[in-house]
C-alpha cells in the first residue's frame, strides 16, 4: 500500500478512522522556517467534522500534536511528525458492516484485495485520513509564502448538485468563502446550496458538488514537460481525494467544442497572455498566470435509506447506512483541495530549486 505522497517534499501518513489517532511525517521540509502553528490548527478546523448543521455530526477537536523536526518554533530539517487523537468514534455504528459491503464503497475492492478490512467507517480508505494532508498543506503554505511570499492559493465551492456560481473567479471575493457555512463566496448563491443540502439530507439522501481552485502568482516554470507535467500531478493530488470524480483546468471540456482561434492565448509583449484559457500551464509547466481547475465531487455514498447490496458470502442481502455523515462532502473539501495543491506547488519549487543549483 503506497502511503507516501510527494518528490522532495513528502508526505507519509498513517492511522485509521476508528483507531487510536492518525498522522504524518513529513520529509524534506527545509530547515530554518518559522511555523505559525495557530495557522496550521485554522486550516484543520476548517476539515473538521461537526462543524455546522451541513456536515457530519462525528465531534472532533482534531487537535494535531507536532512531535519531531521543530526547534523554537522553527523547522530543523528533520522529518516533522504529528498526531492527531481520534476522540469521537461511535464504532457500534458500523458493527452492521462487518459481513456486508456498502454500495459504492471501497469495502468490496478492499477485501478483495488484501484479504482484510477495518470496517469501522471505512478504516484506511476513510476521508479521515485527508485531516493529515490539511495539516501538511498548512505546512506547505508557510513554506511556500516563505520562499516565494506572492503565492496565493484560494478554494471555494462553485456548486451543489444544479446550482452554481457561474461568476468568474475574478469578479468574486475570497474573504467571503468562509462567510457562510459551504464555503462559497456569493451570498446568495450559498443560501441557496445551504437550503438544497439540507433537504437532502431530510431524505436521507447526499448530493456531489464541484470545488474550484485558484493558484495566483505562480513562477514561471514549474512542471516537466513529458511525465510529470504540473497538471498531471495537480490532477493526481485531487484524484487522491475520497469522492472525487473528475477533474478539469483552463477551458476544461468546454474546450473540446472551441475553434483553435478561439481556444488559444495570444501573447502581450511582455509574456503575459491576453486570455488564460490554458489554465496557467502550458506543456505542462507553469506560465506565469493565475492556475485555475475546478474538482467534481460525487454525493457521498453513505445514505440513509434501504439499498440492495451482498454479503461476503455473495448473497444478496439489503443495508441502510447508519451513524453519521456527511449530506455532501464538498464545503469540507475545500481546504482540501487547498493543501494539496500547496504540496504539489512547494514539491514543484523545491525540484526547480535543486536543478538550477
Amino acid at each position: 500500500m503506497n502511503n507516501t505522497f510527494g518528490n522532495l517534499f513528502k508526505l507519509t501518513t498513517f492511522g485509521e478512522s476508528h483507531g487510536i489517532a492518525i498522522g504524518g511525517i513529513i520529509d524534506g521540509c527545509p530547515a530554518g522556517i518559522a511555523l505559525n502553528f495557530n495557522k496550521i490548527q485554522s486550516e484543520l478546523d476548517r476539515r473538521k467534522p461537526g462543524q455546522s448543521k451541513i456536515t457530519t455530526q462525528r465531534r472532533e477537536a482534531d487537535k494535531v500534536v507536532f512531535l519531531s523536526g521543530i526547534f523554537e518554533g522553527k523547522t530543523t530539517g528533520t522529518p516533522i511528525s504529528f498526531q492527531i487523537q481520534n476522540t469521537n468514534q461511535k464504532s457500534k455504528d458500523y458493527t452492521h458492516n462487518n459481513a456486508v459491503f456498502r454500495p459504492s464503497h471501497a469495502d468490496f475492492t478492499y477485501q478483495k484485495k488484501y484479504g482484510i478490512r477495518d470496517f469501522r467507517g471505512g478504516g484506511r480508505s476513510s476521508a479521515r485520513e485527508t485531516a493529515n494532508w490539511v495539516v501538511a498543506g498548512a505546512v506547505a503554505k508557510q513554506v511556500l509564502n516563505h520562499l516565494v511570499n506572492t503565492i496565493k492559493i484560494n478554494a471555494y465551492t462553485s456548486s451543489v448538485g444544479s446550482i452554481y456560481l457561474v461568476k468568474p473567479y475574478q469578479d468574486l471575493d475570497f474573504s467571503k468563502v468562509e462567510s457562510n457555512i459551504v464555503r462559497c463566496p456569493d451570498t446568495s448563491i450559498a443560501e441557496e446550496m445551504i437550503s438544497l443540502i439540507g433537504s437532502i439530507r431530510k431524505e436521507g439522501n447526499t448530493i456531489g458538488g464541484t470545488v474550484t481552485c485558484i493558484a495566483k502568482n505562480v513562477p514561471i516554470g514549474l512542471g516537466e514537460p513529458i511525465f510529470n507535467k504540473l497538471q498531471a500531478q495537480l490532477a493526481k493530488a485531487m484524484f487522491s481525494i475520497n469522492a472525487v470524480k473528475g477533474f478539469e483546468y483552463g477551458a476544461g471540456f468546454c474546450s473540446t467544442s472551441m475553434k483553435g482561434s478561439d481556444h488559444n492565448d495570444l501573447f502581450n509583449a511582455d509574456g503575459t497572455t491576453k486570455t488564460n484559457l490554458s489554465g496557467g500551464i502550458q506543456g505542462g509547466i507553469s506560465n506565469g498566470m493565475d492556475i485555475y481547475f475546478r474538482v467534481a465531487f460525487k454525493p457521498v455514498a453513505t445514505i440513509m435509506q434501504e439499498q440492495q447490496t451482498i454479503d461476503k458470502d455473495g448473497n444478496i442481502t439489503t443495508l441502510k447506512g447508519k451513524g453519521r455523515h456527511d449530506p455532501c462532502v464538498v464545503p469540507r473539501a475545500v481546504p482540501i483541495v487547498e493543501a494539496l495543491t500547496a504540496l504539489v506547488l512547494l514539491d514543484f519549487l523545491l525540484l526547480d530549486k535543486v536543478r538550477k543549483f
